[in-house]
Parts: C-alpha cells; sequence; structure tokens
C-alpha cells in the first residue's frame, strides 16, 4: 500500500488499512553510518532509508547487511601447510 505518514504515495510493506503497521507507527531517520548509502531517500527535510524502517536496528550488532557503501569484509584464510613437507622445501 502506499504510505500516509512519512513517505507519502511510495510503497510500503507495513501500510495497512488502520495505518502504519510498523512498531510506533512511523519510520526513524537513518543514522550516522548510513551516510553514503544509495538506500537513503530525503522525505520532509530529514532522511529515511527506503529498505528498512528503523536503520539503528540494523547497525546495532555490526554493519548493515543492506548498506551499498559498505564492502563486505572477506577473510582470505591460509592454507593449511604440512611441516614435513616445508621442513623438505627449506632445506633444498
Amino acid at each position: 500500500m502506499k504510505c500516509t505518514t512519512i513517505r507519502k504515495g511510495k510503497e510500503c510493506p507495513f501500510m495497512s488499512a488502520k495505518g502504519c503497521s510498523y512498531n510506533g507507527g512511523l519510520c526513524h531517520e537513518v543514522v550516522e553510518q548510513c551516510n553514503g548509502c544509495n538506500r537513503t531517500t530525503e522525505h520532509s527535510s530529514a532522511w529515511y532509508c527506503t529498505a528498512c524502517p528503523e536503520p539503528a536496528r540494523k547497525w546495532q550488532h555490526g554493519n548493515c547487511n543492506l548498506a551499498t557503501h559498505v564492502a563486505a569484509a572477506g577473510s582470505k584464510k591460509q592454507a593449511k601447510i604440512n611441516p614435513l613437507k616445508a621442513s623438505k622445501r627449506a632445506a633444498r
């Protein structure tokens, strides 16, 4: 349904015939960590996330999984080295 509270005219999954069904009935503004994300839009002189109604909860336990400006930190695992083979290579 179309939002009738903050993002007027935009599609919102939380809108129902009785109004906004999200906790509190309103979307929350973006937090500082959201600066630079492509999912933020300005509505009524404040910035809101188009993917999440409460961005602070997404950042509560680390990086937001919807953030477009944060690259996933890939941990490169180092291969386990056989100590016997390593000592033979070193002896050459």
